[in-house]
C-alpha cells in the first residue's frame, strides 16, 4: 500500500469515527445540561462549595463565576509550583522561578497549555497531577459552559437566566470530561502508554553517557489532554514522546479524542435550540475548513521541491519516522484548529506554506472545530457576522434562530473578532521592536518573523503549540504571553455571556419568507466565506512578512 493511500485511508477512518459518535455523544451532552435532576456526587460537591445548583444566573453572576473560580485556579497553581520542592513525589526538582510559575499558571487556567518548560525535568508528580491535570478538567469545564450559555440565550426568551455556572461546570466535569478521559486513560494504556508513579530511572546510554528517564502519570494526563483540547504534555516531546504516543494507533486515538468534542457540540447546540439542522449546518461549515487545511497541509508536505526532501518522499525533518507526512500534518491541523496545542512533530520545522496553514488556522479563531466550547461560541459569533452580512446585502433586518441581530448584538459580536486580532498583532510588533524577540529567534528573515508570530497567536489564541525553534522562557515571553493568554481567554468570555444576555431576553420573531435559511448549505458558504474573508483581511499583512514570503522564496 502506498503511503498516499494509507494517509486517505487514514483519513477515512477518523470521518467515520467522528460521523459515528456525532449524535449519540451531541445528544448526550445536550440531555447532560438540560436535566434538572443532580447526582449524589454532584449534590457532595454544591455542598461543599455553598453552591445553590438551581439558581438561575444572569450574564452578570454567570461571568463573575467564571472568572472568580478562574483567579482561584491561578492563584493555587501558582503557589504549587512555587513550593513543589516542599511537597510528596518532589523527584528532587527546584521550585519554578516566579515569572515562569505565572506563566504556567494562566496557561493551563486559560487552556491554552503553553508550556516554556520541560516537564520531565521541571514538574514534580503532586504539580503534574493536583495542579496541571486538575486544570485541564475544570478549564475544558469552563469553556464547555460559556457555550452551553450561549445557546441558552438562543433557546430562552424574555428571560435574562442563563442557568448556573457552577452547575454547568460540575456536569461538565462529571458527567462529559471525567468518563470520556477514564475511557480513553485505559485504551492509551492498552496500546503502550505507560502510567505510574515511580522515581526517575538512571540508564547508561550507547555512548556511554548517563540519562534520567522520568516516569508519571503520563496515560491519564494524556486522555484528557486531548479530551479537554488542553495539550500540556507530561513531556516536553509532547505527543512525539513514544511514553505518551507509542504507535499509529495511539496517533489516530489522539487525534480523534482532540476533535471528539468540538465535533459533537454542533449537535448539542441544534438540540438544545430545537432545531438539529441548525446544528449541521455549523459543523458542516467547521468540517469544511478543517478538511482543505488537512488537505493543504499534507500536499505541500509531500510535494515541497528540494533534493533532500524529494529522495525522503517528502519533507521529513521534524517528523516522526514512525508517523511520517500524512499523519504528521493531520495532527498538526487538527490540533492547531482545536486549541490543543498538542503535537506530534515540530511545526518549526514545516515548509513556509504549511506553517502559515498552520498559523492561518489559529487566526481563524480556533472555529474549525476549535476548542471545547471556544470553538462553538467562537462559530455562532462568525454565524452572527455572517448573518449581518446577509442582512446588508438584501437590505433587511437580520435575524438568527428567531432573534433581531441589532445594533447592540453586532456591537458584541464586532469586539469578540476584534480581540484576538490585536493581542497577536500588538504582541508580536512589540516583541519585534525589543531586542528580547530578536534574541528568542534561532532563525533569521521571514522563518524567524513567524517564529514571534506564532507564538503570539497561540497565546492569545489559547492554542498552546509553539514553532519548537522560538526560546520563550525569558522574563519577558512568560509575562507578555502570560498576558496574552489572560486577555485572548476571559475578554472574549466577557462579550459572548453579554451578548447570550441580551439574545435571551428578546421575544422571539416568526419566520417569514424573506428570513434568510441558516440551516441551508448555502448559509454554510456564507458562512465559511465570511470567516475567511475576515481573517485574511486582519492578518494577511502579517502572514506576508512571513510564511508567505517564507514559501514562495523557496
Amino acid at each position: 500500500m502506498s503511503s498516499v493511500l494509507a494517509d486517505v485511508l487514514l483519513v477515512a477512518a477518523l470521518i467515520g469515527a467522528l460521523a459515528l459518535v456525532h449524535r449519540p455523544l451531541g445528544d448526550y451532552m445536550a440531555a447532560a445540561y438540560s436535566s434538572k435532576k443532580h447526582l449524589r456526587v454532584e449534590k457532595w460537591i454544591y455542598r461543599s462549595v455553598g453552591a445553590n445548583p438551581d439558581a438561575e444566573m444572569r450574564w452578570p453572576a454567570y461571568l463573575r463565576g467564571v472568572l472568580a473560580f478562574s483567579a482561584v485556579g491561578v492563584i493555587f497553581l501558582y503557589v504549587l509550583q512555587r513550593v513543589q520542592d516542599k511537597l510528596p513525589l518532589s523527584l528532587g526538582f527546584k521550585p519554578i522561578t516566579p515569572d515562569q510559575a505565572f506563566n504556567t499558571a494562566v496557561s493551563f487556567v486559560s487552556n491554552t497549555n503553553w508550556q516554556s518548560y520541560s516537564g520531565e525535568t521541571a514538574m514534580s508528580h503532586v504539580t503534574q497531577t493536583a495542579g496541571l491535570a486538575v486544570q485541564n478538567f475544570v478549564s475544558a469545564a469552563v469553556g464547555i459552559a460559556v457555550a452551553v450559555a450561549l445557546v441558552r440565550g438562543f433557546a430562552r426568551s424574555r428571560t435574562g437566566d442563563l442557568g448556573n455556572f457552577w452547575t454547568d461546570l460540575v456536569r461538565g466535569v462529571v458527567r462529559i470530561l471525567l468518563p470520556l478521559s477514564v475511557i480513553a486513560a485505559v485504551l492509551l494504556i492498552a496500546a503502550g502508554a505507560i502510567q505510574n508513579f515511580g522515581d526517575l530511572h538512571t540508564i547508561t546510554t550507547l555512548t556511554g553517557d548517563k540519562q534520567a528517564i522520568s516516569p508519571g502519570a503520563v496515560a491519564s494526563q494524556e486522555a484528557i489532554k486531548d479530551v479537554g483540547t488542553n495539550g500540556g504534555g507530561f513531556f516536553n516531546a509532547n505527543s512525539a514522546h513514544p511514553f505518551e504516543n507509542p504507535n499509529g494507533l495511539t496517533n489516530l486515538l489522539e487525534i480523534f479524542l482532540l476533535l471528539l468534542i468540538p465535533f459533537s457540540l454542533p449537535r448539542t447546540f441544534g438540540k438544545m435550540v430545537g432545531n438539529v439542522r441548525q446544528g449541521y449546518a455549523i459543523v458542516a461549515a467547521m468540517g469544511v475548513i478543517w478538511f482543505l487545511a488537512v488537505v493543504a497541509v499534507t500536499w505541500i508536505e509531500y510535494a515541497h521541491p528540494g533534493a533532500a526532501s524529494q529522495i525522503a518522499g517528502g519533507s521529513m525533518e521534524g517528523k516522526e519516522q514512525r508517523f511520517g507526512e500524512g499523519p504528521s500534518s493531520l495532527f498538526a491541523v487538527s490540533t492547531t484548529m482545536t486549541s490543543t496545542g498538542s503535537v506530534n512533530s515540530f511545526h518549526d520545522s514545516y515548509q513556509g506554506l504549511s506553517g502559515g496553514v498552520l498559523l492561518l488556522g489559529m487566526m481563524l479563531g480556533e472555529i474549525a472545530p476549535g476548542g471545547v466550547g471556544s470553538g462553538l461560541y467562537g462559530m455562532l459569533i462568525m454565524a452572527i457576522i455572517a448573518v449581518f452580512l446577509a442582512g446588508l446585502m438584501v437590505g433587511r433586518t437580520p435575524e438568527y434562530l428567531g432573534k433581531k441581530i441589532g445594533t447592540r448584538e453586532i456591537k458584541l459580536a464586532a469586539c469578540y473578532i476584534l480581540i484576538t486580532p490585536a493581542l497577536v498583532l500588538i504582541g508580536t510588533a512589540v516583541a519585534m521592536a525589543l531586542p528580547d524577540g530578536k534574541e528568542a529567534m534561532t532563525n533569521i528573515g521571514a522563518h524567524g518573523f513567524s517564529e514571534v508570530l506564532y507564538a503570539y497567536t497561540s497565546a492569545s489564541n489559547n492554542n498552546g503549540s509553539a514553532f519548537a525553534g522560538f526560546g520563550a522562557n525569558t522574563p519577558f515571553f512568560n509575562t507578555t504571553l502570560g498576558l496574552c493568554m489572560t486577555l485572548g481567554r476571559f475578554l472574549p468570555m466577557v462579550f459572548v455571556l453579554a451578548l447570550a444576555g441580551s439574545l435571551a431576553e428578546q421575544k422571539p420573531i416568526p419566520a417569514t419568507a424573506g428570513t434568510l435559511r441558516t440551516e441551508k448549505p448555502l448559509f454554510t458558504g456564507l458562512l465559511v466565506g465570511a470567516i475567511m474573508i475576515i481573517t485574511g483581511l486582519t492578518f494577511f499583512p502579517a502572514l506576508a512578512l512571513g510564511p508567505l514570503a517564507e514559501g514562495l522564496g523557496t
